[in-house]
């Protein structure tokens, strides 16, 4: 019995986005990308009041969403680990949803855990955690232009030629 709708994004912490964007078209020839700059969230991490800065990279691997996410900052959150280091690599499974609080409620039902909740005037989030599942994170995602953005992403990906391989939109500059 399934409990929330498909997968539809694999997120990775990276040192570097833009060098991990290069190595995604060279390697695997993901694109096009849309970068975020200057990406902020205030919310709670373990309960305890955070504001995060990233950058973030999305792209599409057939219906599956690429995030890319470069933290900027060095507050609390899930993108450290317990001595405040960056974490890299393989970082969390996500879901966009039309109703957050209940996609977490039923998330709690079934035995998962609250480790961060988040949002800007874009989205709002909550990664989840399964207790004796160390190291993997599970997220909801929701937003008014989240299901849009995704289905344009995903038929960006499927005729993109190699040419103009970034976007960039940077928050700062919208403020």
């Amino acid at each position: 019995m399934r409990k929330f709708g498909p997968v539809d994004q694999i997120g990775f912490l990276v040192e570097d986005l833009d060098a991990s964007i290069a190595r995604w078209i060279g390697h695997s020839g993901v694109g096009p990308w849309t970068v975020f700059r200057n990406v902020a969230l205030d919310g709670f991490y373990r309960s305890v009041p955070t504001h995060v800065t990233m950058n973030v990279g999305l792209s599409y691997q057939d219906d599956m969403q690429i995030e890319l996410i470069q933290v900027t900052n060095e507050a609390p959150s899930p993108y450290r680990n317990e001595a405040g280091a960056p974490l890299l690599g393989l970082h969390h499974i996500a879901r966009i949803v039309d109703d957050l609080d209940a996609a977490v409620a039923t998330a709690i039902e079934g035995g998962m855990e609250i480790a961060f909740t988040a949002q800007n005037p874009a989205t709002r989030v909550a990664y989840l955690n399964v207790p004796d599942e160390p190291n993997l994170l599970f997220e909801f995602i929701c937003g008014p232009d989240m299901r849009a953005m995704a289905t344009a992403g995903i038929a960006a990906a499927r005729i993109w030629d190699g040419s103009d391989a970034v976007t960039v939109i940077d928050l700062a500059a919208r403020i």
